[in-house]
């Protein structure tokens, strides 16, 4: 219907942008993605037009966000691995708020992350950081959803957890393990994303879930859920991101970083903010014990093939 509002959201093929997506086409809007991705398997058929990114060309995208209302940007990469770098994606998501601009997007919704920093010495922090300060200078209404961690269906970091506790009989965590944080569920993300879009006040909100876990705390919910108790022993971050790098190399992706482990022991994947999230991580963990951690999931498989859904890499 050509009176339906156009949304744009990044990256609807991916993960939580195609939460995002379902629940706007559900609204009764039109919906285009903007995507790396673009023969990537489409679980929303001709509902959802695809249009790369095309960085590298200006006029063409801000052409591709004409006659947009709202803009979700979901855009960024986890970590710097051979032509992915946080310095590209700052880059990149610079070029998509001047193109939004440009295009006359009325809202942007961006993704940033718990506690960003400009100072941090952390790049994804002090990335995340950047892009929030110049999507205020940029003028356009908006709001920044920091979540710290999501789960759900096609999660990564919950379910290699619960993969490695099936597996293996004992599990480190690095230091002491009392550092926090507070996952949300990507749907209630997405919820949250999508009454975001429909906003008219610049905000930032702490998008953290209802539960909050100490990182050993956490591991001792998964291993109940899934019903394999294991010993979890403190390791030194250097010894465990051996190990991380380890068994990154037998599974031929990056299970961990560096910064990772920094911004968890940081406590930077934690905030004193009221919870947004409705869903607890240990009822949906019990209640997905069947199929949580039976399969590995690959962060670089999903960068390299582009063709295949998210849920079967």
């Amino acid at each position: 219907m050509p009176d339906q509002e156009l949304h744009v959201v990044t990256g609807a093929f991916g993960y939580s942008g195609r939460y995002i997506t379902a629940r706007l086409l559900r609204a009764g809007h039109r919906v285009r993605t903007l995507t790396n991705s673009p023969q990537r398997a489409n679980p929303f058929g001709e509902a959802v037009e695809a249009r790369p990114f095309d960085f590298e060309h200006p006029a063409k995208l801000a052409e591709s966000l004409r006659g947009a209302s709202v803009l979700y940007n979901t855009y960024w990469v986890r970590f710097t691995h051979g032509g992915f770098s946080h310095g590209a994606a700052v880059q990149n998501t610079l070029k998509l708020f001047n193109a939004a601009v440009a295009a006359g997007v009325r809202r942007i919704v961006h993704v940033s992350i718990t506690n960003p920093s400009e100072q941090s010495p952390l790049p994804y922090f002090a990335g995340k950081a950047r892009l929030e300060r110049a999507l205020a200078e940029s003028g356009r209404p908006h709001t920044i959803l920091r979540p710290a961690v999501l789960f759900g269906p096609e999660d990564i970091l919950i379910n290699n957890l619960a993969w490695c506790l099936r597996r293996f009989p004992v599990l480190a965590v690095f230091g002491d393990g009392q550092y926090r944080l507070q996952p949300i569920h990507v749907d209630d993300f997405a919820a949250l994303a999508v009454e975001a879009g429909h906003g008219t006040e610049n905000k930032i909100v702490d998008a953290i879930g209802p539960e909050t876990f100490t990182y050993r705390e956490l591991v001792r919910c998964i291993s109940q859920s899934i019903g394999k108790r294991r010993l979890v022993v403190g390791v030194g971050p250097g010894f465990g991101y051996a190990c991380g790098w380890f068994l990154g190399k037998f599974l031929d992706d990056i299970v961990v970083t560096r910064e990772e482990i920094q911004g968890l022991m940081q406590n930077l994947l934690f905030t004193k903010s009221p919870p947004v999230g409705r869903t607890r991580l240990t009822d949906w963990a019990r209640e997905n014990a069947a199929t949580l951690g039976t399969r590995y999931a690959s962060e670089l498989a999903r960068r390299r093939n582009r063709q295949e859904s998210y849920d079967r890499l």
